[in-house]
């Protein structure tokens, strides 16, 4: 079945010109890899300009498979292509001092960049942020570190690399996933770089709006392990609440609400949650059992979580008797519910379709693919893919011509 060879045909096309709200800011992107480049790709999907600048061996993620068979080019694989959509690029080489020298008048005409290099990396090539807010006070300077900076916190690991599963296991996320304290495994996704990726967004969009209100720009420091410890918080609550330094994986099950987990079906699995009494009280009565809603064992969240195992029981024993569909028609938009849907699966989801979640995206070789869109939808000002990810050093000349005409932009 190659029915993925001609998905592009079905899925939202790409936008024509740039849209979204930051139309007009700047940005120079010196990331690579994941965590800073989604950063940069989400502040392109929202409108901004980001210049993504590579050495002249390029982004290490830029040769990554996976790559279409019709791809003759090869100019970058499945990932650099999804992170890196919607930029120019460029190639500067930061050990020559000419280079160097463009990329700092490039400075002048920016309004933020954006880097995920170890601590100290920039600072020793001569581009750290004290020197570049010196040509242009109002910059944001964005980092995106495994530990974070000494500028605002000398973590004893300042100096290491760190990539996603190092940030998920030190936040403290691996330890709170899987199926019990024998089976703690990290998340699938990328989401020890995606996550960071997103929380650096926010805190350079916040410095931006400081920025444009004071004239003022400032250093934004995001560390991978710091913003896992923030997404994977409940062990931290549970911990100063109730004194358990462990918080050891439940699997699909929610420990304060029941039902709240995942149930197989004849022709898949369903996610089904009903932690109020009004859900409970509709579930209990599409299982044929109405009396279970008032049953002194199981009318209150606290009686079911005290009586888990028998209610887990009954409804796993009725989920799987039933299709994905047939539990649908019985408790869809009555019951939080839904389908555990595969990756194929979503291509004909009449949610993703309705809201364009899925664009097919040009590349430079070969067939156009699909992409995931942003989530974020705007009435006035929407965001887009309108651009591909570029070839290596592909704008270089375009954007070095343009240094000369945006300089004094902030003038």
């Amino acid at each position: 079945m190659e029915e993925h060879l001609t998905a592009h045909e079905d899925v939202t096309p790409m936008a024509n010109t740039a849209t979204g709200p930051l139309q007009g800011i700047r940005i120079l992107d010196c990331t690579q890899a994941i965590a800073g480049p989604w950063s940069t790709m989400m502040l392109g999907d929202l409108g901004a300009d980001v210049i993504k600048v590579e050495a002249p061996r390029g982004d290490l993620q830029r040769p990554m498979a996976p790559y279409t068979r019709e791809d003759k080019e090869r100019s970058y694989g499945g990932s650099f292509s999804t992170y890196n959509r919607n930029k120019r690029g460029i190639v500067l080489d930061f050990n020559k001092a000419e280079d160097k020298e463009q990329f700092l008048a490039l400075v002048e005409t920016a309004d933020a960049v954006v880097e995920n290099m170890r601590a100290g990396v920039m600072d020793n090539l001569g581009l750290g942020w004290e020197t570049l807010r010196e040509r242009n006070p109002r910059l944001v300077y964005g980092a995106i570190r495994g530990f974070g900076d000494p500028r605002t916190g000398a973590s004893p690991h300042a100096d290491w690399p760190a990539y996603d599963v190092i940030a998920q296991a030190m936040g403290g996320l691996v330890s709170q996933n899987g199926n019990g304290p024998e089976n703690r495994i990290q998340v699938g996704p990328f989401i020890g770089d995606i996550y960071p990726g997103t929380i650096g967004a926010m805190g350079v969009l916040a410095a931006l709006f400081h920025a444009q209100r004071t004239g003022e720009g400032q250093f934004v420091d995001v560390a991978m392990v710091d913003s896992i410890m923030a997404l994977a918080e409940m062990g931290v609550m549970r911990y100063s609440y109730l004194g358990r330094p462990d918080t050891p994986p439940s699997g699909n099950r929610n420990d304060f609400a029941v039902p709240f987990d995942v149930f197989e079906t004849k022709d898949g699995s369903m996610a089904i949650a009903a932690p109020t009494d009004h859900h409970w009280q509709e579930l209990a009565t599409a299982m044929g059992h109405p009396e279970w809603g008032a049953d002194e064992d199981k009318a209150t969240i606290r009686a079911r979580v005290l009586n888990r195992e028998p209610l887990d029981k009954a409804l796993t024993e009725w989920a799987k008797d039933r299709t994905n569909q047939e539990i649908l028609d019985l408790i869809g938009g009555k019951v939080p519910c839904g389908p555990v849907n595969l990756p194929g699966d979503l291509f004909s989801d009449p949610h993703v379709e309705a809201r364009e979640m899925l664009v097919a995206v040009e590349q430079p070789s070969g067939r156009p693919i699909v992409q995931v869109a942003s989530p974020i939808k705007m009435t006035k000002t929407p965001t887009g893919i309108h651009r591909r990810a570029p070839r290596l050093g592909e704008h270089t000349d375009e954007v070095l011509g343009e240094i000369d005409v945006l300089r004094g932009r902030f003038d």
